[in-house]
């Protein structure tokens, strides 16, 4: 007989609808529920894994097929009993961690009836300070774990205070592991007073101690039998019922950072945002910072049409009454209680690259949706997070942490950290990589910031270079020493003088005689030494003078801050390329045989790097022509 195909049943419409309709139910009563962020940090073996696992087995978020992979796993690696070892669901995914999936922080999204979380997992390893840092930027709580055998160790000191550093307010101090200790009471109490006496040094105003078993469950969805004489709440009915910061923030003033300005026509022009802080409605009288421009709200538009009033943490496009100047990076505040603006300011700085700080380096600093170019000096201190000492330091190295004045190239819009994360929390990042190296928090501007102000001048530098006329320019000759940049530059000014222009030469080792005398040859010295001729050969340009320089200055960074300094086409990268084998055959100071000998340190190409420019304007090849070629080259360049 032949075979028949038979057609798979159709879906059952009814099944659909119920589950299309259970799907709605579930997601309705998640939809208004409050968010907490909170991170879990302690010591390596404090338990965080456990915790989370248990959490997230708790609040059944656990696929079917997950918990049956780690009830098998659990007996692998001989679990008592029928017990589930929870660590394991997380360390599978630490595991992944480990392969550069997500190394810097892994999140675990849960949800209770009362309230949805999400919860940052940091490496507990002292090497990993930058990642603890990074979960604990957006948290409102940390849970502090504390391995009851152990008490309070160094680690918990060093979360602690990172912890309170970037302003949680909110701390949970988890006793772990109080089975292995007979949940002896005595044990719980003088952990929590040890800990008393170390959190009031720092600032610490108050948290609260919870005795858990992550393992057993103990007090973790609810009371233990195992404590009687503990009468708090149970962790997860704390996490549901404490205050989130987002809610405190609908009482401050209006503060509404420009992402986006909307402008989809000619008769439409709105500022989109999210709320940092404060409650808008149409009519309230507002402040455009940085320029000071006041107005009013006109509309407050969404998606779904206009609303009547709009609170912190809500993405919305406001329109105003007037035409005002106001684009990405201003600041929409209230009118009778703006933020302040200034160019210069003390700030605690967590390092978070491998390569260390390099002071007077420009970098780019983000603070919301505001980006400017920033220069760091050197730290005032250093702080030893173990001890919380004070050391001097130089410069800041991988995970660092330590207060320094910054200055930016422009105004920014800023709130002390302490009462604004939004616009007082920043990052910085290298010009170069787009890397992120820093994190930090601004304490207050400097005074000096608003004392000093530009002073308007009647001639203008248009007029300065029409008298002279010419064109100013910075003719930017680098290379290795021994390059040749000091003879082509010197023959350069000569031809240039005998063509009636007005040239200034600046030579890297004249300056060192007088206005960086006091640099020696470190990176960081490198930089300044840098960043000071860059702002005389600006000023130079002002004059309308050409100008000429002629140092090594071997990081492209610096050679960048130099062009940002300039006007739009007046720096010339002049790259004098000699290979360094050439350059030590000429070396008639002997520099490089005493770098060779170890008897001159930091020297350019033997142990200090140099990077060579990618796109100069002007690249010279010295091996193949001579110093007057070459300065006719670049002359011909720069004079039509």
């Amino acid at each position: 007989m032949a075979s028949q195909s038979v057609a798979p049943a159709a879906p059952s419409y009814q099944a659909d609808r119920l589950i299309a309709d259970d799907i709605h139910a579930y997601l309705a009563r998640h939809q208004n529920k409050s968010l907490l962020r909170f991170i879990t940090c302690g010591s390596v073996d404090d338990g965080k894994s456990t915790l989370i696992g248990r959490l997230l087995y708790d609040s059944k978020m656990i696929f079917e097929d997950q918990l049956a992979a780690l009830e098998q796993d659990s007996r692998t690696v001989g679990t008592q009993g029928d017990a589930i070892d929870f660590a394991l669901l997380v360390d599978g995914l630490a595991a992944e961690r480990e392969q550069g999936i997500t190394i810097d922080v892994a999140y675990r999204f849960f949800a209770t009836e009362r309230r949805k979380f999400i919860v940052a997992d940091t490496p507990g390893h002292e090497q990993y300070t930058r990642n603890m840092v990074t979960g604990a930027s957006t948290a409102d709580l940390a849970v502090i774990l504390i391995d009851a055998r152990k008490g309070v160790l160094t680690q918990t000191k060093r979360h602690s205070y990172l912890a309170h550093l970037i302003g949680i307010r909110h701390l949970v101090l988890a006793v772990n592991k109080m089975d292995l200790v007979d949940y002896d009471q005595s044990v719980f109490d003088a952990i929590v007073a040890d800990y008393q006496a170390f959190a009031t040094t720092i600032g610490i105003d108050g948290f609260t101690a919870i005795p858990i078993s992550g393992f057993r469950g103990d007090n973790i969805t609810a009371a233990s039998d195992q404590t009687p004489w503990y009468s708090g709440p149970p962790l997860i009915t704390h996490l549901e019922a404490v205050p989130i910061d987002a809610e405190a923030d609908q009482a401050r003033p209006l503060r509404l950072p420009v992402q986006w300005v909307n402008r989809p026509n000619l008769d439409f022009r709105g500022f989109a945002g999210q709320i940092a802080a404060g409650v808008v409605r149409p009519g309230d009288p507002v402040r455009i910072l940085p320029s000071g421009k006041t107005t009013t709200i006109a509309r407050i538009v969404t998606l779904d049409g206009d609303l009547g009033e709009a609170v912190a943490g809500q993405s919305v496009t406001v329109t105003l009454a007037d035409e005002v100047d106001c684009s990405r990076g201003d600041v929409i505040a209230a009118a009778g209680d703006p933020p302040q603006v200034a160019d210069q300011f003390e700030a605690t700085i967590v390092w978070m690259a491998e390569e260390d700080m390099l002071p007077g380096r420009a970098y780019w600093l983000k603070l919301g949706t505001q980006t400017v170019s920033a220069t760091v000096q050197a730290p005032k201190y250093q702080v030893n997070v173990n001890t919380l000492e004070q050391l001097a330091a130089k410069t800041l190295d991988l995970n660092a942490i330590g207060v320094a004045n910054l200055s930016t190239d422009k105004p920014l819009v800023f709130e002390p950290y302490a009462d604004s994360r939004a616009l007082g929390g920043f990052i910085l990042i290298d010009k170069l990589s787009n890397a992120t190296v820093a994190a930090g928090m601004l304490h207050f501007s400097l005074r000096r910031s608003q004392n000093i102000h530009w002073q308007p001048t009647d001639v203008s530098r248009e007029t300065l270079a029409a008298l002279k006329n010419q064109k100013p320019v910075v003719l930017w000759f680098t290379g290795l020493s021994g390059a040749g940049k000091s003879t082509i530059a010197n023959m350069v000014e000569k031809k240039l003088v005998r063509m009636n222009r007005h040239t200034f030469l600046l030579d890297g080792d004249n300056v060192r005689h007088g206005l960086n005398k006091d640099l020696g040859f470190t990176d960081a010295d490198r930089v300044e030494n840098i960043r000071r001729v860059g702002e005389v050969a600006r000023l130079m340009t002002d004059a309308g003078l050409i100008v000429v320089t002629a140092f090594i200055s071997p990081f492209r960074a610096e050679r960048e801050m130099v062009r940002q300094m300039m006007q739009p086409g007046e720096f010339i990268e002049v790259h004098i390329d000699t290979p360094l084998a050439e350059a030590e055959r000429r070396d008639v100071k002997g520099l490089y045989a005493k770098a060779r000998a170890g008897q001159l340190a930091n020297f350019t190409g033997i142990d200090s790097p140099y990077e060579p420019p990618e796109d100069p304007e002007i690249r010279i090849d010295t091996t193949s022509m001579t110093p007057e070629e070459a300065a006719d080259l670049i002359i011909a360049r720069i004079i039509p």
